[in-house]
Formats: structure tokens, C-alpha cells, sequence
């Protein structure tokens, strides 16, 4: 793989490099030790106003060991791959295990629960651009989003991006697996208007096999039209009204009710989604997937930062909470069985509805097209949301004006079970997949 890859390490190498350390706790006094051996290495070119802005390399590899004396637990990592920095890391690891008081919750998963054999998840699409086909794409990018009008004056830049990595992760439980993924992206960010009445507005692409990303006059045509678009905006009066999300955003909303929904913030009672499996947190209309297999997908993988198998699941079900997402650690703490999420979810589905998004203002006929979020007003313990927000104020199914200089606001718990409709716009650059989301009412606050 080192070869062919450009990878420093082929895959057996590092599982080489792992099995050792787990031999080197052991013998040193760790009754436990878990391990991720990773290196990495990627290209970012960026242009502006056609002139190359910057090009940068990056490459990476580190270590890092977890050790167990008893339920007492110590951690240290190294970017040095010698055996003696490896021997050193360990050491440092016992040493902090030997001064930690003992956590009852503390330890590796349940053996029978590891990923055993897993099979290539396919996620590996090497994109071997130099850099003045990066500096090439990147301006073809830009000089779309200025062919939109003549209005769009300036710019914040193109950028063209690769990155591929591998990785081992194992534990003394006799796991051991590890592969290679590569993300590949593609923007544009630009300026419309001049003096007062600018706008900027941007768009993007990434996936895991550059094949497959938007053309490069795609994401600037886009990213030009949406600038363009917001020429002209102005508040509006405070009111109540139905919002909709723009699928951009509508991620954001599944990432609040992840966050809400994790062992962390439950065990430590921060979360307004406490004690509520089984219970109605959404609206009828919602249903939630985790596919963590799907090839060629971001969030995609066979085991979670536990070594613990991952499976399909249903997490929301006719808008009813099926599961948590739970780590071995948060589990215990809540007297539960790990999902298999340490780390997070793993490519999160939101069932889409049959509506496009035009669609989706025509049923809400009069309310909010939010297209870009500000700020980070979330109470997970009570669910309060309000930021700030600019889109599009919408009458008789038609956008009517561009709008700025906006709050909106409600309650997370109230916003779920709210939800009248998702669209059938997802996009498919992340690694949660949700359409736009058409919200019964919130509170905009204006003039």
C-alpha cells in the first residue's frame, strides 16, 4: 500500500506497529490497553480574483494509547513512530493510570461485541491532482461565479482540496482492524454588490471519490446565483411564522438532536432529550436511519471507536426515539448496552418526503426561507434555540424579498414535534443526509 498509496506505512505495518504496543502495556503493568495509529496526508490550493491565494501540503501520523490499571485509566500520544517514543508513550500512559482515581465505568467494550474480519467499507478514491490542475480547477470555479453577473465584484476565493488517510485501531481484547479513506472538496465564495448593499454567499462539494464531485463551474455558478440572490436584503417585523430550513442547514437541526441524544450529555443530565427513549421527540413525520455501511459514504464504518460493531438502525421511527448514542463508557454510566457510536453516529439518514423544496414553500405559503445560520444560541440542557439568521421572507408560495438582520428562536424540544414536512433536497457531501425541514412556527425577531 505504501507505494501505491503514497502512504509512509502499508496497513500491515501499522497493525505490526499496534500488536507491540499491546505487547509493551502488558508487559509494563497495563491490565488493558486500546490504540489508533493513524497518518494522513492531504493538498489545498486556493485562488482569488484569479490570482493563486495559496497552496498548502499537509501530512500527519500519530499515536494514541489508552491503558487500564484496573478501572483506573491513563492516555498519551506521540507523532514519533520509533520503538523508544513508542516505549516512552506507554510509560507515560501507566504513569498518569497510577495516579487516576478508579472509575467503575472505566474500561475496554465487552470482547464479544468487537468487529471481527472486517471487509474494505470502500471509502479509499486517491485523487492524484497536481497542483496547477488544482490552481486550474480552482479558477474555472471563480470565473463561473463572476460569468453570473456583472454585480459580483469580488471575492473571498476557489479552493480545491484532497486528503487521504489510513488508520489501525486495536485493544487487548483481540481487536484489530483499520482502512483508508480519502475526502476530496471543492468551493467557492464570492461577493455581490458594492459599498453598503454587498452580500456574500458561497457554496460547496465533497465526496469521498473526486469522480463524483460537482463540476467546478457547478459550485461557482451556484455559489454567484446565491450571492446575487441576496442582493437587495432588508429586515422584517417582528413576528411568528412557519420557517423553513434549507437542506444546508437542516443538517445542523439533526446535529443538535444527535448532540442532545449522546451518553455524554445524558449521563451528565444536559440534555432536554433526557429520559425519553420510547417517547414522541419528533414529529410523526420524521424517521431517522444510521447506515454505517454504505460505501463511498462519509460517517461510513464497520466498528465505532470501541472496536464495537456497528449495524443499521432505526433511531427515529414515526417520529418515536428508538435509541441513544452511546459509547461502552456512556452506556455503563446509564445502566445501558453501547449502539456502537463511540465517537458519534455513523451516516445519518432523515427519510425524505415527496416535496421539492419549491414545493415546500408552496406549503408553507407565507414564513421564513432561512439559507444561512450565525451564532451558537443552544441550550441542550433546555432546549432554548435562537440565532441569528438571513434567507428569504416568502408569500403565497413565491420568495418575495431577500431578508438580513434576523433572530429566530423557539425550543429544540417544541421544533422537532413541529416539523410539517422534509424535502426531497438532501445533499449528498456529509455525513448526515436531511432534505429541507418545513417548521410549523417560530419567533423571528426583526424590526
Amino acid at each position: 500500500m505504501a507505494s501505491s498509496t503514497g502512504f509512509s506505512r502499508t496497513q500491515s505495518q501499522l497493525k505490526e506497529i499496534a500488536a507491540d504496543i499491546l505487547k509493551v502495556a502488558r508487559k509494563r503493568g497495563a491490565s488493558a490497553c486500546e490504540l489508533d495509529i493513524s497518518e494522513g496526508f492531504g493538498q489545498s490550493v486556493s485562488v482569488r480574483m484569479g490570482t493563486v491565494d495559496t497552496i498548502e501540503h499537509n501530512r500527519d501520523k500519530g499515536v494514541e494509547i489508552t491503558v487500564y490499571i484496573g478501572q483506573r485509566r491513563g492516555q498519551a500520544s506521540t507523532s514519533d513512530f520509533s520503538r523508544a517514543a513508542l516505549n516512552s508513550a506507554v510509560d507515560a500512559a501507566l504513569s498518569i493510570a497510577r495516579f487516576t482515581a478508579a472509575d467503575p465505568c472505566a474500561g475496554l467494550a465487552d470482547s464479544a461485541l468487537m468487529a471481527r474480519g472486517c471487509p474494505d467499507p470502500e471509502l479509499f478514491y486517491p485523487w492524484d491532482i497536481g497542483v496547477d490542475d488544482a490552481v486550474e480547477l480552482a479558477r474555472r470555479c471563480e470565473e463561473a461565479a463572476f460569468s453570473v453577473a456583472p454585480s459580483i465584484r469580488n471575492s473571498e476565493g476557489a479552493s480545491v482540496s484532497t486528503h487521504q488517510s489510513h488508520f489501525v485501531s486495536a485493544n487487548s481484547n483481540g481487536f484489530m482492524e483499520g482502512f483508508a479513506s480519502s475526502r476530496h472538496g471543492l468551493s467557492c465564495a464570492v461577493i455581490a454588490g458594492e459599498n453598503d448593499a454587498m452580500q456574500r454567499e458561497f457554496w460547496h462539494d465533497g465526496r469521498r471519490d473526486a469522480a463524483e464531485l460537482m463540476s467546478a463551474e457547478d459550485v461557482g455558478r451556484i455559489a454567484g446565483e446565491r450571492a446575487l440572490a441576496r442582493l437587495g436584503a432588508k429586515k422584517i417585523r417582528t413576528r411568528q411564522a412557519p420557517v423553513i430550513f434549507e437542506a444546508p442547514l437542516a443538517v445542523s437541526l439533526i446535529g443538535h438532536f444527535v448532540q442532545a441524544a449522546s451518553g455524554g450529555a445524558l449521563y451528565r443530565q444536559a440534555s432536554f432529550l433526557l429520559d425519553t427513549l420510547g417517547q414522541q421527540v419528533f414529529s410523526p413525520a420524521i424517521h431517522i436511519s444510521e447506515r454505517p455501511h454504505l460505501k463511498k459514504a462519509f460517517g461510513a464504518t464497520w466498528f465505532d471507536s470501541d472496536g464495537v460493531a456497528t449495524h443499521d438502525r432505526e433511531v427515529v421511527v414515526d417520529g418515536i426515539l428508538q435509541g441513544y448514542f452511546l459509547s461502552a463508557y456512556s452506556a455503563r454510566k446509564l445502566g445501558l448496552q453501547t449502539t456502537g457510536n463511540a465517537g458519534g453516529s455513523h451516516n445519518l439518514r432523515v427519510r425524505s418526503g415527496e416535496d421539492s423544496l419549491d414545493a415546500l414553500l408552496r406549503k408553507m405559503d407565507k414564513g421564513l426561507l432561512v439559507t444561512e445560520l450565525l451564532g451558537h444560541g443552544i441550550n441542550y440542557v433546555t432546549g432554548d434555540y435562537s440565532r441569528g439568521a438571513a434567507g428569504f421572507w416568502v408569500e403565497k408560495g413565491k420568495i418575495k424579498h431577500p431578508v438580513q438582520e434576523i433572530t429566530i428562536a423557539g425550543n429544540l424540544r417544541d421544533m422537532f414535534r413541529s416539523i410539517v414536512a422534509v424535502g426531497n433536497d438532501a445533499l449528498p457531501r456529509g455525513a448526515k443526509h436531511c432534505g429541507s425541514i418545513l417548521i410549523e412556527n417560530m419567533k423571528i425577531a426583526g424590526q
